[in-house]
């Protein structure tokens, strides 16, 4: 069956989908999961209902900071898992409305390549000039002795529990480690982190990275430098043992290593496009494959995994595929993200070791919540804010960690994105007094 549009992947290909359908293009969706992709079904949007859940609890637990005296929460966990289910209902509405759509075909099956540009979805075969890949990634499994053994769960099955974990431990320290950490902590499991590296989010600006891993070491069971080497079942429980000879017990295990990618499910290798040594698609800065006329986005090809880079990737490709004239490299200036967890963290733009290690000049301007009258008042005494700057005032990155994170860092991306890139766009902007956003404006004053 010819198609004049393959989009492999329901995600933010949806956007792309649509787009050529709305002009004509006969389109072929191939999605076997719930539409939506990751992020709707396994991701962001269902972990960050369940993981408001576990805010509200933080919120009660410290009410007696502000003369409130309040009982200890009593969970629900049956009904805060339920909240989360909400995205199920969200998954039908969007199937059925591509269903309902004009010049789009759905196939629901898993697709496989069968030639250069020919896809096996089901007892079907469908070929198209024009192809998208937009498959993601789904968690990584690292080869443990015994793992096989044990009953254990990944963050697909983490969002599905019935009964709240006992005594949970989780292998990983990233931010899937750090955000379901967060929320079965929050809602009583016993926490216990083992992560191989020096600090918990490695990737973030080491600052916030060790202030972080202190904060979160007063909340829960962190162990450094402990490579997992074997897993057993002893009796009920789950016991894992490291790479320093100590061992751990726990009722459940959370496996949360990171992400692959699923170009070996798509058998990559009856196409010539290019695959890297760690499985994710190749492309250039137009999301191009090596091979004319397929495209790559979001996690699969490897640049952000975030589905705000794939929804951004979406909208490039789709002004390449509309009218190729117009393409444009796919400016990735300030790419944000975000950590949910307790404390928050918040981070775009490079990181002091980066440039340490490049050997460049900076300049850093660091302001405590504490130190704004709006800090003060809500009690946080441990979040700031880190802006890093060139000696011409141009801002190179920001990092903060603290209550609102995600949302405080916004005015630093318009400005490093939208505005002049420049501290004065910060400086020079009226802040509300007293609000939480005056830490950010003093943290670029301090540079």
């Amino acid at each position: 069956m010819k198609f004049d549009l393959i989009v492999i992947g329901a995600g933010s290909g949806l956007d792309i989908a649509s787009a050529g359908a709305a002009r004509g293009m006969k389109v072929a969706i191939v999605e076997e999961g719930p539409m939506g992709g990751t992020c709707l079904n396994r991701g962001c949007i269902p972990t960050k209902i369940l993981i408001h859940s576990a805010d509200v609890v933080q919120t009660i637990n410290k009410a007696h900071l502000f003369g409130i005296k309040a009982k200890k929460p009593k969970i629900d966990f049956k009904k805060v898992m339920e909240r989360a289910r909400i995205v199920d209902k969200d998954a039908q509405q969007i199937e059925e409305a591509v269903k309902k759509g004009k010049n789009i075909t759905l196939f629901k099956v898993r697709a496989r390549f069968t030639g250069p540009k020919t896809l096996k979805v089901g007892k079907e075969e469908i070929t198209a000039d024009k192809i998208i890949i937009a498959a993601g990634t789904r968690p990584s499994i690292p080869p443990i002795d015994g793992l096989d053994n044990v009953r254990y769960m990944t963050s697909d099955e983490a969002l599905k529990v019935k009964k709240l974990p006992k005594k949970l431990i989780i292998i990983g320290g990233g931010y899937i480690a750090c955000e379901f950490a967060h929320f079965f902590g929050s809602m009583g499991s016993e926490i216990t982190i083992l992560q191989r590296n020096v600090r918990l989010l490695p990737d973030e600006d080491e600052e916030i990275g060790l202030k972080f891993t202190e904060l979160f070491s007063k909340q829960y069971t962190v162990k450094l430098k402990s490579a997992v080497k074997k897993v057993e079942k002893k009796d009920k429980m789950i016991v894992v043992y490291t790479a320093d000879g100590s061992s751990y017990e726990g009722t459940d295990l959370l496996v949360a290593t990171g992400r692959t990618p699923n170009t070996d499910i798509l058998n990559m290798a009856k196409t010539s496009v290019a695959v890297n040594e760690h499985g994710y698609i190749e492309t250039n800065e137009y999301m191009e494959t090596n091979v004319p006329g397929i495209w790559a986005i979001g996690d699969i090809a490897g640049k952000y995994l975030f589905k705000h880079s794939a929804n951004l990737e979406a909208e490039y490709v789709t002004i390449a595929l509309i009218t190729p004239a117009h393409r444009h490299p796919v400016n990735y200036a300030a790419m944000p993200h975000a950590v949910f967890s307790n404390p928050q963290v918040a981070g775009a733009g490079i990181t002091e070791q980066d440039l340490k290690a490049k050997g460049e000049d900076y300049l850093v301007g660091r302001y405590k919540y504490s130190n704004t009258g709006m800090g003060e008042a809500i009690a946080e005494e441990d979040g700031f804010v880190k802006i890093i700057a060139d000696y011409e005032g141009k801002i190179l990155g920001c990092h903060i960690i603290g209550p609102d994170a995600s949302t405080l860092i916004h005015e630093v991306l318009v400005a490093m994105k939208a505005g002049s890139g420049k501290l004065r766009d910060i400086t020079n902007t009226v802040h509300i007094h007293p609000s939480l956003s005056e830490v950010v404006q003093r943290a670029a004053e301090e540079v």
